[in-house]
């Protein structure tokens, strides 16, 4: 993790998000700085989802703000915000959602649409990060013709094909066996050790323990913020 003086790679600052009268998150404040491994826990409705949301800018607070690699999200526009959102980063969620009709190399390549890289350079990098999740031998294979945790590499390929600086990743291994499961836990660690930010949301304190930093959810409120050991 780099020195309190630097940017961090994400911060919540005060954060509430109302949906009407119900109030799903409370005044967060949170900090996650670039080279952590955050592990994000709570039961259903403890305001994991809506936490993603926010720290992903893919719904706008309440009251608050996120600042993204430095910058205010909420003094963006739409289109500064996705740039922002394309480039920093990756998001991994609990169904892969491919494009059953693309290949492998194809639906990994879809995450570099709005990250402004030239299509000609989109192939490569694809395969390339195939490669980082260990599918190098199904670059041409389709949905269809993937396990389960074959298709969740893919998508965690797609997430990290532009090299973000922060992966999202909302109960990644929540529609997998135990095996399929502790491989994508150990290809996240992976991933961490080579130097990308992970914030992980997960149900299960087992999952929690693997990250070096936990933070607790309890009805919208960050009730702990604590160091594994």
């Amino acid at each position: 993790m780099t020195g309190p003086t630097a940017p961090a790679a994400l911060e919540l600052t005060d954060v509430s998000k109302d949906y009407g009268a119900v109030r799903a998150l409370h005044r967060v404040s949170l900090r996650i700085d670039r080279g952590e491994f955050v592990a994000i826990i709570g039961s259903s409705g403890s305001g994991k989802s809506t936490l993603l949301h926010a720290m992903g800018t893919l719904s706008i607070p309440s009251t608050g703000h996120v600042t993204l690699a430095g910058q205010r999200c909420d003094r963006l526009d739409d289109d500064a915000l996705s740039a922002l959102r394309a480039r920093r980063l990756g998001f991994v969620f609990q169904q892969s959602h491919l494009a059953a009709n693309l290949t492998a190399t194809e639906n990994v390549a879809t995450g570099l649409l709005y990250a402004g890289v030239p299509r000609a350079q989109r192939p490569r990098l694809a395969r390339e990060a195939l490669e980082r999740v260990g599918l190098s031998h199904r670059l041409t294979h389709r949905p269809n013709e993937l396990s389960g945790g074959e298709r969740q590499r893919v998508g965690i390929a797609r997430a990290i094909v532009n090299r973000p600086e922060l992966v999202l990743a909302d109960e990644p291994t929540g529609a997998l066996d135990s095996a399929n499961s502790a491989a994508i836990l150990d290809l996240l660690q992976r991933l961490h050790d080579e130097g990308t930010t992970i914030a992980l949301i997960t149900h299960d304190p087992s999952i929690a323990a693997r990250a070096p930093r936990r933070i607790t959810l309890r009805d919208g409120h960050v009730i702990d913020d604590s160091r594994n050991t």
